[in-house]
This record gives structure tokens, sequence and C-alpha cells, in this order.
């Protein structure tokens, strides 16, 4: 169970059609309405890799929401990666 009030830390690497389907906005507009921190891009291999950060049930609800993406993506294997909380501050689109 995730404890609400610690902030965590956790990338993830979504593989799929989860580029050129709009992933990174739609992850941009999701994470500010969860008030998470962190940072989503395009990677050369054709995943999307993002950072959360934040209250530790809001990043929780932004990894269940990469596994599926937008509605025009197609997950098929996501990555995640805990991280020791740095002290992200904002989201952008890298």
């Amino acid at each position: 169970m995730i404890q609400t009030g610690a902030v965590i830390r956790r990338r993830v690497v979504a593989r799929g059609r989860v580029q050129g389907v709009f992933f990174r906005d739609t992850c941009r507009r999701q994470a500010w309405s969860h008030r998470v921190s962190g940072w989503v891009t395009n990677r050369e291999d054709g995943a999307v890799e993002a950072v959360f950060e934040g209250d530790a049930a809001a990043v929780q609800a932004m990894v269940e929401w990469a596994r599926k993406g937008p509605a025009q993506a197609h997950v098929t294997k996501l990555e995640v990666i805990e991280e020791e909380p740095r002290g992200e501050l904002g989201f952008s689109v890298r």
C-alpha cells in the first residue's frame, strides 16, 4: 500500500506504440493534474521515458496511467525504476 504524504520518485520507460500519439503532452497534463513533478521525453529507440516525483499516491497514479498512456497509444511494456527523490520542480516535456 502506498502511504500518502511520502515523496517518492519513479522513472518509467514505456514501449510499444508510444511516439506520435500525444503521449508526452498527455503525460504533462496528467502530471499537472496530479501535482507531480518531473519530465517526459521520446527516446531514440522508440520508447518514451518519464520521471515522476511527488506524493506517493500521485506518483503511483501516474505510473498506472503510463501503463496505458493516451487513447491512441498501445503500451506493450512498462519498466518502472525506483529512484531517490531529487527535488524536481514542475513538469517538462523534453
